[in-house]
């Protein structure tokens, strides 16, 4: 039984993290990503990357949907990660890579703008865990692998 993964931002970071899951990581499955952007043109993005070269599957869209060797996932384009449904497509742990999101709670960001909490994902769109792929403020824990991983406590660090 495979881990499911949303991934709020699909730009660089999100299709980057994207293809790490599928090559090093089978045991966790991407089955929802949210963007801004329409399918077709991330579909194109992700198989086609000007740094790591052609993404090795059969990458097209269909609807509202990328398909990566067979599997589907949903695309959304929702701008609050509060109304992002992700228990209804499995994603117990979101990704938080728009940059947007970095606080844990709603309020102002390190860029002074007024924005929701990456905490939303959990409380309104059922995920589990959020991860934050830039620098945070008020998140659970700041982990750096091989540093002080072995300090995360997965009962209570759910915003990281």
């Amino acid at each position: 039984m495979s881990v499911k993964i949303g991934i709020n931002g699909f730009g660089r970071i999100g299709r980057n993290v994207f293809r790490a899951i599928k090559k090093y990581h089978p045991e966790l499955e991407v089955v929802a990503v949210n963007d801004l952007t329409d399918a077709k043109t991330l579909a194109h993005l992700l198989k086609y990357d000007s740094v790591h070269g052609i993404l090795d599957a059969e990458v097209y869209p269909e609807d509202d949907q990328i398909v990566v060797d067979g599997k589907k996932l949903k695309v959304f384009s929702i701008k609050d990660p509060a109304d992002l449904p992700w228990s209804t497509y499995g994603a117990e742990i979101v990704i938080e890579a728009t940059g947007i999101f970095t606080i844990k709670n709603d309020g102002v960001n390190k860029k002074g703008k007024q924005v929701r909490g990456a905490a939303n994902h959990i409380t309104g769109g059922g995920a589990k865990k959020v991860i934050i792929t830039a620098p945070a403020q008020g998140e659970d824990i700041t982990i750096v692998m091989g540093v002080n991983d072995a300090q995360y406590q997965p009962e209570n660090h759910h915003v990281v």
